[in-house]
């Protein structure tokens, strides 16, 4: 389940018009939630609050082994109204799970976002800042979101830990989305990394009106064919690394079960990863991915699913959601997530078949609350 902090992070790209689905690190997505989703540890309580549209506190609690916890602060320039209280939010805004991908849409007009007063242009540009520092082990997290232009948007995030070799990082990433491609270049001082990542979305181009526009929905597109890529070099270590990725996915208008295929190659590695996703009705969904290693010839298979249970019958509401998974080398995972009155919980387990003597390797229960 996505953190209160991770959520409003999303509620600010859905207010200022920004798709982070339309980004190469997230082409495989759908797989990732449905096949890699962390399960609790131990017991964790979550309070937190959006006091005013612009500002929000959220407090964290563990017990495992040792009590430790988090203070986060978040301030957003936009207000967001667009904010749900832990009891009426929708679940499949808090949680990760099958990605349907809806059509590409047009960048914003730049002079849409213009404020004129008094004949001088006083409009500025929203930001999203974002602090957590961790106890007892005071390590600190930041985190500056600036929306430049429609297409373009700045992050900086750092980490302030004594454990680090430098005593902490900084990363800086600019970010593109032109509906059609989308690219992000990145800088690090951890090892003094420098990056670039790419997607492109094959069809038509969002920002051009098709001549005649479609008039039926056989005229519209029903998939979408994407192919991306990325580049990272660390200048003090001088080691270097690359991958590639397809995917395709089926768009809501497609008169089938919705869709997702990926295949992802790590040549540096030797490494091919291949996923299948499909949503059977609204309710469920699996998943399927097939790993493979050119160099060492090992290989694993995971398989995945999650099936939503509805509050009634007659409603289409949903109270919660059950993931499972079984991997030849990670083993089995189980997760139920969902809402009690006001409350939102996790409750999960992970297990080892391998090994005998501890076949329970983690077991945990997560609480939230919001208001």
């Amino acid at each position: 389940m996505l953190t209160y902090m991770d959520y409003v992070q999303n509620a600010f790209f859905q207010a200022t018009s920004w798709n982070p689905d339309n980004s190469y690190v997230n082409l495989t997505a759908t797989a990732r939630a449905l096949l890699d989703f962390p399960t609790p540890r131990g017991l964790k309580m979550n309070i937190s609050s959006l006091s005013t549209p612009k500002f929000g506190t959220s407090y964290a609690l563990g017990n495992l082994g040792v009590v430790d916890g988090s203070v986060s602060y978040l301030y957003s320039s936009l207000p967001l109204h667009n904010v749900r209280r832990s009891a009426e939010v929708d679940l499949h805004d808090v949680t990760t799970g099958y990605r349907q991908l809806a059509e590409l849409r047009p960048p914003d007009d730049e002079r849409f976002w213009e404020v004129w007063k008094g004949g001088l242009r006083v409009d500025g540009r929203n930001a999203l800042l974002f602090g957590r520092m961790y106890l007892p082990t005071s390590t600190l997290e930041a985190l500056y979101l600036r929306r430049v232009k429609p297409t373009t948007q700045f992050r900086i995030t750092a980490v302030s830990d004594g454990r680090l070799k430098s005593g902490g990082t900084i990363m800086a990433m600019m970010q593109h989305d032109f509906g059609k491609w989308s690219g992000e270049y990145l800088y690090s001082t951890d090892g003094a990394l420098i990056g670039a990542r790419g997607l492109y979305n094959f069809g038509r181009d969002p920002r051009k009106q098709p001549n005649p526009p479609p008039r039926t929905s056989d005229e519209k597109a029903i998939g979408r064919f994407s192919m991306g890529a990325e580049f990272y070099y660390g200048i003090l270590n001088k080691s270097a690394g690359m991958s590639t990725a397809l995917r395709y996915t089926t768009l809501p208008t497609h008169p089938n079960a919705p869709t997702t295929m990926t295949l992802t190659l790590t040549p540096l590695m030797g490494s091919m990863s291949a996923t299948y996703a499909i949503k059977a009705g609204d309710a469920a969904a699996f998943c399927s991915r097939f790993d493979f290693n050119m160099y060492s010839y090992e290989s694993d298979l995971s398989l995945g699913c999650e099936i939503w249970r509805r509050e009634d019958v007659e409603k289409e509401d949903f109270a919660g959601v059950l993931k499972a998974r079984v991997s030849q080398t990670s083993g089995i995972g189980l997760l139920w997530e969902g809402r009690l009155k006001h409350l939102l919980f996790s409750v999960g387990a992970a297990i080892d078949l391998r090994r005998k003597d501890q076949l329970v390797r983690a077991v945990g229960l997560e609480l939230q609350y919001s208001s």
